[in-house]
Parts: C-alpha cells; structure tokens; sequence
C-alpha cells in the first residue's frame, strides 16, 4: 500500500490538526492506552464482526495496551449461544492478554425484522452495568461497533463521564439495511429512527467504516469530514496464501483433482442473497466437471438446502475451524459472492478479504458502480445481482479458462497485499486512535 494511499484511509482531518489534539509528542508514541471496546460480537465466533473485533483486540493488546471487551457470548451465526455459556448470566474471562466482560442477551431461534430489534436491544440493556462499571478504570477512547446501534447512547454516556474519547465504528448500516430490506417498515418510522441515529453519530469524535461509499453514507448522515476515518477490514496474507497443492478438503468431500470448485463459504443470512445458489448449481447440473461447495451457517442454511435437494453437484460444509481456513479457501477454483441488489452499498462483504488473499477469482453479485464491483472487476466477473443464469455465464466463462483463473487470481492476491494487510491496516488504526486518544479529557 503506497504512503498517500495509507495517509488517506487513515486520515482524521483538519480538526485534530486545528485543535492540535492529533499532534502527538515523540515521547508519546510508544505511550500505553486504555481502549474499551463495546460490541455484541466477539471471538470466538469465526465469522463477520466477532472475527474482526477479536483480531483486532489481540493485536492491540499484543502491542502492549490495555485492552477490555464488553460483548455478549458467542451465538453468530447459528443463532444458538456456543456450549459452555449463557445467556442469562454475567461472565468474565481472560483472551490472549484482553479482558472479557460478556453479558446476558435474548437470542431469537428464528430473527425476524422485530425480533432482530429486541434482540439488539437486550444487549444493550443487559450490557449497561458492565459498561458504567468501567468508569473507575478511566478508558482512554471508548469504541463501539455497530450493530448494534442501540449502544451508542451508552457508549457516548460512558465517555462522557469518563472523559474519554467515543469512537464509532459501523461494520454494517443496520437501521437502512433494515428497511431496505423489508425486515421494517414504514415512511414515517424511518423518519424518526433515522434522525435519532444521525443525531447520534454527530456526536462521536471520530466515526469509521470499512469502504469508501460506507463513509460517504456518514458524511451524508451530518459526520463532520474532519471526523471520518477509513477502517476497511483486514486479512493475514501470511496464513491466507494460494495454495501449491490441491487442498484437503476435495479428499474430504470426494472431489477430484480436474473438477472445478466453485465455492461459497461464510454466514447464511437475509442479505446474502443465497437463492441465487440453488438456481445456479441446477443450471449447471448438466456439467460434471462443476462442482459447487457451500459451507457455512445461519438463518438461510435450512431454507438454501431445501432449495438443492437432489442436486448431486451440490456439496454441504457446516462452519470450519479457523485454522483450516486457508485450506477451505483454497478449495475454490472460485469463489461466489452473492448479494442482495438492495443492499449493494449499506455493506462491504467481510468475506471478500479471504477470498482476494486466497488468490482465486471472484463473481460477485453486484453493479460495477458499487466499491465492491470496482474491486472485483480487477480479478473476477461481476454477475446481475439475484440473476442465476448471469452467475451461471460467469462461472462457465472461468471454469473453461483455466489461464484466466490464474491471472485473475494473481491480481486478487496482488491486491489483498497492497490493501488488506492485516499488520498495516491495524498499525495505521492504532496511529488513529493515537490521534483521538490525545485529546482525552481527564477529569
């Protein structure tokens, strides 16, 4: 990643410059911070949010910091909470080096728009004693992760008691996401729940996200230019290579070597647009040499394998460990990426990093006019979003073009590098936070 390109993804804008709250002393460079981190999603979950914010707590603590986390226990993406916890009780717990607070929560078997709604805000409420409690240990920034936007009213309470600075941090526009894609409803209550979130994110000191259109949504939203920092999600490019080897995974599933994987992996949810994949694996369930591969859980799992009964070319992986992931990724000749049309620009796929570190080809569900289109034009093929038989071309293209696979997948792993690293990205966020934590207000 070149030194203009870091500078403009991590920049904070004129206000730390003008107030001389980012202009942090050489002696101070090194200097520890106290970060609270607040968010419903953490590790161990292996998917989405709780996977960025885990890593992101062990780096930061790794870097000699003092880290602590108020989350709820692990349920994504299965809806479930994990054997081993609860959800009625307060929990505190030691992960590598950070300290763990998680509280009770109400979990829905089956989220539905209002359902998703209370579940949000049981944590937000279960979570207030923990996070008030964290006023005698004096945060030095105060970072929340949305969703859920329902603890932002505490996190910016806590902050301002404490003095703190109050970061927000949004993975994922839930209230339009929300009615965008019909979970909500209602002219008027989007009216009135948008004001409340605008006023809210105005009064952050510093607001992130993960792409570039992500934070000109912010900035329409009232965010001062000055404020918004670029925070896109990261990827070990050291543990996420190609692969030089066929990959275990096809001994497992009875894959031949010669078959060409097109593989699916990660949450099954609403805004996936997963229906697409039963459609296109019985458009192209006449060619033996297809085969597709979808791993993963979530609210659709159950749904998409109703969708592909009898269909032989269809294989099922349920969620991987961790540390088989750079196998699992390397099963893929190539990787789909589906995505609801109405959700194109309120979310920057997660999963995408993986993928792109992989070094295989990408078709996206997506215009070419979205972040995403732009990215994956370089090293895949962009298909018409909830379009099977667009995704079913797509697919045939690459998997009769075995030289195209590699070069598009050389030019996906170039650009994982250049943009993705984890080490960099999370070492340009620490400088940031640098920034905001030096205009902290002790009392």
């Amino acid at each position: 990643m070149s030194d203009s390109r870091r500078e403009a993804l991590f920049a904070t804008g004129a206000e730390a410059a003008q107030s001389g709250a980012g202009l942090v002393h050489a002696g101070a460079v090194r200097s520890r911070m106290k970060l609270l981190l607040y968010g419903i999603n953490f590790a161990p979950e292996m998917t989405g949010i709780g996977k960025y914010t885990g890593e992101m707590a062990q780096w930061l603590a790794a870097q000699g910091h003092e880290v602590r986390v108020i989350t709820a226990p692990p349920y994504y993406p299965a809806w479930a909470v994990w054997p081993g916890y609860s959800a009625r009780r307060y929990r505190s717990e030691r992960w590598h080096g950070v300290e763990v607070t998680r509280t009770p929560l109400w979990v829905p078997q089956r989220p539905s728009g209002l359902r998703r709604l209370l579940h949000l805000a049981s944590f937000a409420v279960a979570s207030l004693p923990a996070l008030l409690r964290q006023w005698f240990w004096q945060p030095d920034v105060v970072w929340v992760v949305a969703p859920a936007f329902a603890c932002t009213p505490g996190a910016l309470a806590l902050a301002r008691l404490s003095g703190a600075r109050a970061w927000l941090h949004i993975q994922d526009y839930e209230v339009d996401a929300a009615f965008e894609l019909g979970l909500l409803k209602g002219r008027r209550l989007r009216d009135c729940v948008c004001a409340v979130e605008r006023w809210l994110m105005r009064r952050f000191d510093r607001v992130s996200t993960i792409s570039q259109r992500m934070l000109e949504r912010a900035r329409d939203k009232g965010v001062q230019q000055a404020r918004l920092v670029l925070l896109p999600n990261w990827v070990d490019v050291a543990a996420v290579r190609p692969l030089t080897q066929p990959s275990s995974y096809r001994a497992q599933l009875r894959i031949s070597n010669d078959a060409v994987v097109a593989l699916y992996s990660g949450n099954m949810g609403a805004k996936q647009g997963l229906e697409v994949l039963a459609e296109l694996a019985r458009q192209l369930s006449h060619r033996d040499d297809i085969r597709f591969v979808y791993c993963g859980e979530g609210a659709s799992r159950e749904t998409l394998m109703r969708a592909c009964a009898g269909l032989t070319n269809v294989h099922w992986l349920d969620l991987q460990p961790v540390e088989r992931l750079p196998e699992l990724l390397g099963l893929a000749d190539i990787h789909l990426l589906p995505q609801r049309a109405d959700a194109a620009d309120l979310v920057m796929p997660s999963k995408l990093t993986g993928m792109l570190s992989s070094g295989r080809p990408v078709v996206a569900g997506t215009r070419a006019d979205t972040e995403l289109g732009q990215v994956v034009a370089q090293c895949g093929r962009l298909a018409v979003p909830d379009d099977a038989q667009s995704f079913a071309q797509a697919v045939e293209e690459l998997a009769g073009r075995p030289l195209l696979r590699q070069e598009l997948g050389a030019r996906a792993r170039a650009w994982a590098e250049e943009n993705l690293a984890r080490d960099a990205v999370l070492g340009q966020f620490e400088e940031a936070l640098r920034e905001c934590a030096a205009g902290a207000r002790r009392r």
